[in-house]
């Protein structure tokens, strides 16, 4: 890991974390100093943390962090630093009612507006996720997964619904590094995958917009029950 890249994380953790509460004023000088790096490598990693909204640069006065509720709470490198935070379990359940508003609509929109390589493409990934499954290959199970829901995303059509198919495959990703994956993959998911992959292929959107809502209210019903203590 680049000097920059472990100074923007630490810093990252540290606001999500709430080790500097919003309103907090951080200087250029005491963060290099007591990260240990250049000025170069500190304004680089002030610069993301900019384009994050996380902070504000004032000029005499320093960096000013700036509330939650400014930040760029969609980008896939914010969602991974507050996974790794107290918060997660609420947050993965935040994420999933976002996921269930809004995957359903897209694989409706999907089932019309698909290319024909889009279609086959959902087909294959619905086979794929089959066999990892079957084999116990969890990590090639959850690629296989990501891949599939982005592409839902993707052959949507709509622009916008892909940066969620981002905070999607970071839910998975999230789910499987926090080791929140039910332990047999054999479930009746893998069907409905199947079903909605079919869904779009064939242009039937009702059915492709029922089949999504399925795979997202059981991953999220799932997944309130791995968060209990």
């Amino acid at each position: 890991m680049t000097l920059h890249a472990h100074l923007l994380d630490s810093l990252g953790l540290a606001l999500t974390s709430g080790r500097y509460p919003p309103g907090t004023v951080l200087r250029l000088d005491e963060l290099t100093t007591k990260y240990g790096v250049s000025r170069t490598v500190g304004r680089e990693a002030v610069r993301v943390l900019e384009a994050l909204k996380m902070v504000r640069s004032r000029p005499k006065i320093g960096l000013i962090v700036l509330p939650i509720a400014e930040w760029n709470l969609f980008d896939p490198q914010l969602i991974r630093w507050r996974l790794a935070g107290s918060d997660r379990a609420e947050l993965l359940r935040q994420l999933s009612q976002l996921r269930a508003a809004v995957e359903p609509v897209a694989a409706g929109l999907a089932a019309t507006n698909a290319s024909d390589e889009q279609r086959g493409e959902l087909l294959r990934l619905a086979d794929e996720m089959r066999k990892h499954a079957i084999a116990g290959d969890t990590p090639a199970f959850v690629e296989a997964d990501v891949a599939f829901h982005r592409q839902v995303f993707v052959a949507s059509g709509n622009d916008l619904f892909v940066h969620v198919g981002e905070v999607t495959a970071e839910v998975l990703h999230g789910r499987a590094e926090l080791q929140l994956m039910p332990p047999n993959l054999q479930t009746t998911a893998l069907d409905w995958h199947g079903l909605e992959a079919e869904a779009i292929s064939q242009g039937n959107a009702a059915e492709a917009e029922r089949v999504s809502r399925c795979i997202v209210l059981d991953s999220a019903a799932e997944l309130d029950r791995l968060l209990k203590p």
